[in-house]
């Protein structure tokens, strides 16, 4: 798979994501990220500081933002 597919896929997801945040949680507005999120945050920030070698770097993005969903899941199950 080329660049331009992982791409790709990262905007279809962040799309998802976005999706799910605006429609899943109208109105409630929390300031504090759940230490899951915070996970999910430092997970991106190290895939883009190891983002030479692309691997290490899609993967790391891939975790945190699959953290992140879960965390969008959780949030949203739990009222």
């Amino acid at each position: 798979m080329n660049s331009q597919t992982y791409i790709a896929v990262a905007i279809v997801v962040l799309a998802v994501v976005a999706f799910l945040v605006f429609v899943v949680r109208k109105g409630k507005r929390k300031g504090r990220l759940t230490p899951l999120a915070g996970l999910a945050f430092a997970f991106i920030l190290a895939g883009l500081f190891f983002g030479d070698n692309r691997v290490v770097g899609y993967g790391l993005l891939g975790v945190g933002v699959v953290l992140a969903v879960i965390d969008i899941f959780k949030k949203s199950m739990a009222g």
